[in-house]
């Protein structure tokens, strides 16, 4: 599962040439005020008498602090002009995501000093930043209780939680990708040398033999999850037997990541696991994926990473769901089939729908099991993960859910500011018809955090110059 706890590092700094206390004093009330905006906040109080960065040899103290807490991102916050090359230097030794921020200066007094310059003191580190080539989050230079400071801080706590379980990524890959499925094919080689990202194979053999010990004892684990499907779906449709071949194959899958580390898993869902299990995954991959154990279908690696992606930009707060972008709306222009066979969580379902579970029907006659629901309505942000000829990028875009004609499966119908331009782009990009999507809006989140992970930000709407904005409080 994904980690959802964050650490920042308050990096508070000032100058010292400015001696008057409102330096000092910002420190606290800076500090007083993002500790109850959920990020775990881990200080430097204990470096020197202010517990501010000042001196070069405040340096070496600081870096020891935020290392020995593994902190995930660092806060620079400017209490008066502050010290660019100390706070540079504290940011270098880390290479975390990085926040910069610094209180609007008040109303100088007409017969005195300016008490702090804090503004001046931001393009100061600004440029400090860029001399180490440092790629740093900037909120504007707003008072303590703008709600511009706020959002932002908070956003940048979720930037921090994709750029660390991103780098965390561990894929159980189960079985080869399907033969005509071109489309999932990527360089498993690249993603190692390029982002740390790994995966770990297993066979279908692998999860047969795990699922067949299974049938032989009486495994809590079965127990527990058995109750898992029969306090969240409606079960008419299947016979015991198909019931405990879902259960047992659950159980199996959340296994083999536990015992291997992984935090996402990449499924071949088709007929030869089906074949082997005597199950569909359908049911399956949905209650992993609420669990935070994201699944990917049809052994789409890339497909797993978007899930991870988007999943650490809401904290795992709340379930995501990976999809078939598969129709268009047959009413609204606007509006596209975001399908898949029965893989969206149960706990998305539209108000009073029933989470009923049925056989999958296909060549191989039926299997279980297959979901049954509509999702919610209302704001949605779908993504993919995607490259090719060594380049990656992210595909980032905000709709919402509308009404629509009923399908089978698990659905919804997203609209979004112009469908023409978006199927253009997802076209003749390096992407293809699957992705993941999560209610609410975090397209900003999505698009900060590409800076740090070293994959290009490619956001279709809201456009590049509306998330920039964004950030700016406008």
């Amino acid at each position: 599962m994904a980690d959802t706890t964050v650490k920042i590092g308050y990096a508070a700094t000032r100058r010292g040439c400015f001696t008057h206390p409102e330096g000092k004093e910002y420190r606290e009330k800076i500090k007083e005020t993002v500790a109850g905006w959920g990020a775990e906040l881990v200080d430097i109080g204990g470096i020197n008498e202010e517990g501010l960065l000042v001196k070069p040899a405040d340096v070496e103290k600081a870096v020891k602090v935020f290392k020995d807490a593994d902190v995930d991102g660092i806060f620079i916050a400017n209490c008066n002009f502050g010290e660019e090359s100390v706070a540079a230097m504290v940011a270098k030794e880390l290479n975390k995501p990085i926040l910069l921020w610094g209180p609007r200066d008040n109303t100088p007094a007409p017969d005195e000093d300016r008490t702090r310059d804090t503004q001046c003191g931001l393009f100061a580190i600004g440029k400090a930043l860029r001399r180490y080539n440092l790629p740093f989050t900037y909120i504007p230079n707003v008072a303590l209780e703008d709600p511009t400071f706020e959002r932002g801080y908070k956003s940048f706590a979720a930037v921090c939680s994709i750029v660390k379980n991103f780098k965390k990524t561990r894929i159980l890959q189960i079985s080869t990708r399907p033969q005509p499925f071109w489309s999932v094919i990527c360089n498993e080689g690249e993603l190692v040398e390029k982002f740390g990202i790994e995966v770990f194979p297993v066979t279908i053999q692998d999860v047969k033999d795990m699922t067949e010990e299974l049938e032989k004892t009486d495994s809590p684990l079965v127990k527990e999850a058995r109750a898992r499907f029969e306090n969240s779906l409606s079960l008419g449709g299947i016979s015991e037997e198909q019931l405990l071949n879902s259960v047992r194959l659950y159980v199996a899958v959340k296994e083999l990541c536990r015992i291997n580390g992984c935090n996402s898993v990449a499924i071949h869902c088709w007929g030869p696991l089906q074949k082997a299990v005597k199950s569909a995954t359908c049911t399956v991959n949905s209650l992993l994926t609420e669990d935070g154990i994201p699944v990917a279908c049809e052994t789409d690696i890339h497909g797993a990473i978007t899930s991870i992606i988007l999943q650490s930009a809401v904290f795992c707060t709340k379930s995501i769901f990976f999809a078939d972008l598969t129709i268009r709306h047959p009413e609204n222009d606007n509006a596209e089939l975001l399908w898949h066979c029965g893989n969206f969580p149960p706990s998305l379902a539209i108000e009073g729908a029933e989470h009923k579970v049925e056989l999958l029907c296909q060549d191989l006659g039926p299997m279980p099991t297959q979901n049954h629901w509509e999702i919610k309505h209302g704001d949605m942000t779908i993504c993919r993960f995607d490259g090719d000829h060594g380049e990656y990028q992210l595909l980032i875009g905000e709709g919402k859910g509308v009404e629509g004609p009923k399908t089978r499966g698990t659905y919804s119908w997203f609209e979004v500011n112009d469908w023409p331009m978006w199927e253009e782009h997802l076209v003749k990009g390096p992407y293809i018809h699957h992705c993941a999507g999560v209610h609410g809006k975090v397209a900003h989140i999505l698009y900060e955090a590409c800076k740090y992970i070293g994959v290009n930000a490619d956001p279709v709407s809201p456009t590049k110059e509306e998330i920039e904005a964004y950030w700016r409080g406008r």
